[in-house]
């Protein structure tokens, strides 16, 4: 039944990160209930099959006063609330921490912003690009010499936002358990991206991390770690840190018999002689040759997959890395982490406009004349797709 079933969740329905935490607190097994604005989708915003899996959804008239009656008494029987607003407009709204741990004192707060709650640019607009650069994680990607990399948005929006916020909001509903209170959970991109950069500034205090981007040992500034074309296009990743996984990889291009490319590898004046050495002899071969001969060796070499090639790759297949979701869903990622007893799953996907709204107002404790004037008002609906 996952970990955290019988838990209860209210997401306020937001895009990015807020939808992936609600995911994952799903996947975990949690109850979660998504309250969205009537109407469809924003194009900036579409409904995600995959993102948002296992949870139901209705739609609520949050500036009618019926409306937010709806989202506090689902908050009072709820665990714990998620949102994604701007600081502020949750209060106004009449929804923020104080109106609804009123009702029940339990209720872990979850907020995620990009900025954080308070602060000279709290209640600017930002997006996951906007708070990688702000804290230095953008100006590590990228090669020597040329401009930063835009990487997809899993360092801000999901390893900085989403996860840290579910790591927030769980570790609060643990600790509500022994105090009975809830608490606000003030969960900033911008504060789990420089978190994340621990390792950065740790090496730097170590003077072994220089400011320059593609010249550091995790950058793909070392020869030994970072990537290299093929002859058919294609790339493999190399990761060979240490002395045996090195050797490893001389080997495998052939160039084992090279005693002047083990000695000084760590002396930074060699890396271009090293690189332009390793760039040769991987560019001579296609991907599928450079995987092969590596898959026998411990060298820490592998090929760069697409997301589709790895969902077929014998290791990810071996583990169910990867599950079908039928037909709306597709193949996904499955759940993660892994539980030995309390088992997480990859929660269904229910269409939104297939929720029974009825049922779940209700469960709100909304009696049935009551259920019938907010439909019938538009105040609550089935949400759209």
């Amino acid at each position: 039944m996952g970990p955290l079933h019988g838990i209860r969740v209210v997401e306020l329905g937001g895009q990015g990160p807020v939808p992936f935490c609600a995911m994952t607190l799903a996947d975990l097994g949690a109850e979660v209930v998504t309250v969205r604005r009537p109407g469809p989708p924003l194009p900036t915003n579409p409904h995600n099959p995959v993102v948002d899996r296992g949870r139901r959804f209705v739609a609520v008239d949050l500036k009618s006063p019926d409306g937010v009656e709806v989202v506090r008494r689902l908050a009072a029987r709820a665990d714990a609330v998620l949102e994604g607003f701007r600081p502020g407009v949750a209060e106004r709204l009449g929804l923020g921490p104080d109106d609804l741990t009123a009702a029940n004192p339990r209720l872990v707060y979850g907020r995620m912003t990009g900025w954080g709650q308070d602060g000279p640019l709290a209640h600017k607009a930002g997006h996951d690009i906007n708070y990688i650069a702000l804290t230095g994680a953008l100006h590590g990607i990228g090669a020597a010499g040329g401009p930063p990399i835009v990487p997809v948005n899993l360092v801000g929006d999901y390893a900085g936002g989403a996860l840290y916020l579910a790591l927030g909001v769980t570790s609060a509903l643990l600790e509500a358990r022994g105090s009975g209170r809830g608490q606000v959970v003030d969960a900033a991109i911008v504060d789990g991206v420089a978190a994340l950069m621990s390792i950065v500034y740790g090496l730097a205090a170590a003077g072994r991390w220089q400011p320059e981007r593609g010249t550091n040992l995790l950058d793909g500034g070392a020869p030994f770690y970072r990537i290299y074309a093929c002859a058919d296009g294609g790339h493999v990743a190399v990761g060979a840190l240490e002395e045996p996984f090195y050797l490893a990889l001389l080997d495998g291009l052939g160039l084992g018999d090279r005693a002047d490319l083990v000695a000084d590898r760590l002396d930074r004046s060699r890396w271009p002689e090293l690189e332009a050495t390793f760039a040769a002899a991987f560019a001579a071969r296609p991907r599928a040759h450079w995987e092969a001969v590596f898959a026998g060796r411990d060298a820490c070499v592998t090929p760069v997959l697409s997301a589709w090639e790895a969902q077929r790759h014998p290791h990810l297949v071996s583990r169910a890395t990867y599950v079908d979701g039928g037909e709306t869903t597709g193949t996904h990622a499955a759940p993660a982490p892994r539980f030995s007893r309390t088992a997480a799953r990859s929660a269904p996907h229910v269409r939104p406009e297939d929720c029974d709204v009825r049922a779940l107002l209700a469960e709100a404790g909304f009696a049935g004349p009551d259920v019938d004037r907010l439909l019938a008002a538009a105040v609550v609906a089935p949400a759209t797709w």
